[in-house]
């Protein structure tokens, strides 16, 4: 199952994604369309410290071995329960994060004009969002929290600090903003993107008073993209209220509910549906019809599965087994696919841009442009 792509000088472990000639035409006509459309995304921003834990140092040889997995660190920290432990973390790099500016950033990079509000510090902006913040020229409502990323070869463990987050609500918005610039701003969109929904714990309340004050007054339809963002640490009634007002969007476009596996099990337990993972496109399918909204996307790991009025979609692979980089990959598949979507895009079409660009990105640690793309999808 192993291949190497001189292309991409990288060697990936597939799930082989099959691509049909008729999607790779579809996909490389779009691209003369990206200069058409701009989006807005907000509102977090966190600065990512991306680490990884060591194990073992060869001091004489100036090297380490990381611990693989998440089960092997988990057994390390359970060996020092009524003891103690010092774990050296790997230092890997320093970024911009947050679901926001990450996919902020990958809509960029495929070519879109972006707009971004968030938290990106105030009264000045923090330094990793410097270039960042001139090029969507961004309002920024307060600082950005701070993430150590733990990654592993089967996952990562994310550790928050985010107290100026609560800054985010409806009144600092629009105190920064303006109402009526607020609402030329969502009017000059095309896709409206309002992600980590877990750590902004005011953005419930951002969301009705958008839905009573500012959507009324916009002059066409948007796609509304939703990423809750793990909120296992939410109450079920939150959530429950959360998903819920989603169809009060619909009267002002689409809404597009992104889900990795872990938070469409939760979505699906709160709504008492009962669908397996045997096939995720009919969860997708469910949580949709149950929801009233227009798309319901799910992408685990090794795959990705959609349900919208047009039908029931899944895609298998690609598949990275030692990614460079997993911090931002979803950021990244949410990116490709409303980015997809704005170019007019079928749905099986914006799954295979979606796992595009989270793959090559995974693979590389950049993020791709359109041409990128094309040559990734014409790879297999």
């Amino acid at each position: 199952m192993y291949r190497k792509d001189n292309k991409l000088n990288i060697t990936k472990f597939l799930i082989y994604m099959t691509v049909d000639p008729s999607i790779k035409e579809e996909i490389a006509n779009a691209k003369k369309k990206l200069t058409e459309c701009q989006a807005f995304v907000g509102f977090d921003g966190f600065v990512d410290k991306i680490v990884s834990p060591i194990d073992k140092v060869d001091f004489e040889k100036q090297t380490h071995e990381l611990i693989p997995t998440i089960t092997q660190f988990g057994d390390r920290i359970h060996s020092a329960a009524g003891k103690s432990a010092n774990i050296e973390l790997f230092e890997k790099l320093e970024k911009l994060g947050g679901n926001g500016p990450i996919m902020a950033n990958a809509q960029m990079a495929l070519g879109l004009e972006v707009k971004y509000m968030g938290a990106l510090g105030k009264p000045d902006i923090h330094p990793v969002f410097k270039k960042f913040s001139q090029s969507t020229k961004a309002i920024s409502l307060t600082n950005p929290g701070i993430t150590h990323a733990v990654e592993f070869e089967d996952g990562k463990i994310m550790f928050g600090t985010m107290k100026s987050l609560q800054a985010v609500n409806y009144e600092e918005i629009v105190q920064s903003v303006g109402e009526d610039d607020l609402v030329k701003m969502f009017d000059q969109a095309d896709s409206i993107s309002m992600v980590n929904w877990t750590m902004l714990l005011n953005l419930t309340e951002v969301f009705r008073k958008l839905i009573e004050t500012i959507l009324p007054k916009l002059t066409s339809k948007k796609y509304f993209f939703f990423d809750l963002a793990d909120p296992e640490k939410r109450t079920d009634k939150e959530i429950l209220e959360l998903v819920e007002l989603l169809k009060a969007f619909e009267p002002y476009g689409q809404v597009i509910l992104g889900l990795n596996l872990r938070e469409s099990s939760q979505i699906d337990a709160i709504l008492n549906l009962g669908k397996s993972e045997d096939d995720l496109s009919l969860r997708a399918d469910a949580i949709r019809k149950k929801l009233s909204i227009s798309c319901v996307v799910i992408h685990p790991v090794s795959s990705a599965h959609c349900s919208s009025e047009k039908g029931c979609f899944n895609l298998e692979g690609p598949y990275c087994e030692k990614p460079k980089i997993t911090t931002g990959g979803g950021d990244h598949f949410n990116a490709g696919f409303v980015t997809a979507k704005l170019l007019g895009l079928s749905d099986m079409a914006a799954l295979v841009v979606a796992v595009s660009t989270s793959g090559y990105y995974v693979r590389t640690a950049e993020s791709p442009n359109f041409d990128n793309i094309i040559s990734f999808i014409n790879s297999f």
